[in-house]
């Protein structure tokens, strides 16, 4: 059965060539433009991973990802791998991610052959 991925990026051009990318490997993939799109996506469904920008207007990709798991442990449900994205080295967000332990941080703009290794990877 197909992988399901779920990217929020508020980018179109970010989201349209993940989409791509990710659907020409056969994944199933999902796209919400905000942090609040994201958590309706995962009302309605269950994903193998998520895939957040870390840079949004309203809500960023960490309280995105925070606000994610809190709803699925209240549903019971099993917390997926999530990857971090992100245009900006900014310390800081680095750190909030990695204290999160996310699976992994890729910079923008990164290699599609390098971050399909990891969603592989990551997708088990």
């Amino acid at each position: 059965m197909a992988k399901k991925i779920l990217i929020i990026d508020d980018e179109e051009l970010i989201t349209k060539s993940l989409l791509k990318l990710l659907k020409g490997e056969g994944y199933v993939v999902s796209v919400a433009r905000n942090g609040e799109e994201a958590i309706e996506r995962v009302r309605e469904m269950d994903f193998d991973l998520i895939i957040s920008d870390v840079r949004m207007p309203e809500m960023d990709g960490i309280e995105t990802i925070k606000q994610i798991r809190a709803l699925l442990e209240r549903l019971g449900k099993v917390l997926p791998p999530e990857v971090l994205i992100t245009g900006y080295a900014d310390a800081d967000k680095y750190d909030e991610g990695m204290e999160l332990e996310v699976a992994d941080y890729l910079y923008k703009p990164f290699d599609n052959v390098e971050f399909l290794q990891v969603v592989k990877k990551v997708t088990g």
